[in-house]
């Protein structure tokens, strides 16, 4: 079974940093894109940037400019910097990766708050 595993939310004071980590483990054999989405209670589900295979990246208009995201292959992780964050980024952050030829995974989520 393949498992994702986020870390580093917490609570944050507007125009700070974090960085949000997600390894996954398991029977992996292969990983394709992974990204990072985010959900407030009473809206879908966001997609806040993810990264392919390659390299390239994805940005909401939203983050763009303030995260970055990236990865790491040797350890199957993704990480989200995120820089100047605002009221607004506060939701559960989540994980997710097409692995072993396409199926999607997702984390258990993380809470990001940014409040004074």
């Amino acid at each position: 079974q393949v498992q994702l595993v986020e870390s580093g939310g917490g609570l944050v004071q507007p125009g700070g940093s974090l960085t949000l980590s997600c390894v996954a483990s398991g029977s992996i054999f292969s990983i394709n894109a992974m990204g990072w989405y985010r959900q407030v209670p009473g809206k879908e589900r966001e997609l806040v940037a993810r990264v392919g295979n390659g390299g390239g990246t994805n940005y909401a208009d939203t983050v763009k400019g303030r995260f970055t995201i990236s990865r790491d292959n040797a350890k199957n992780a993704v990480y989200l910097q995120m820089n100047s964050l605002k009221p607004e980024d506060t939701a559960v952050y989540y994980c997710t990766g097409l692995i072993n030829y396409g199926r999607r995974y997702w984390g258990q989520g993380t809470q990001v708050t940014v409040s004074s």
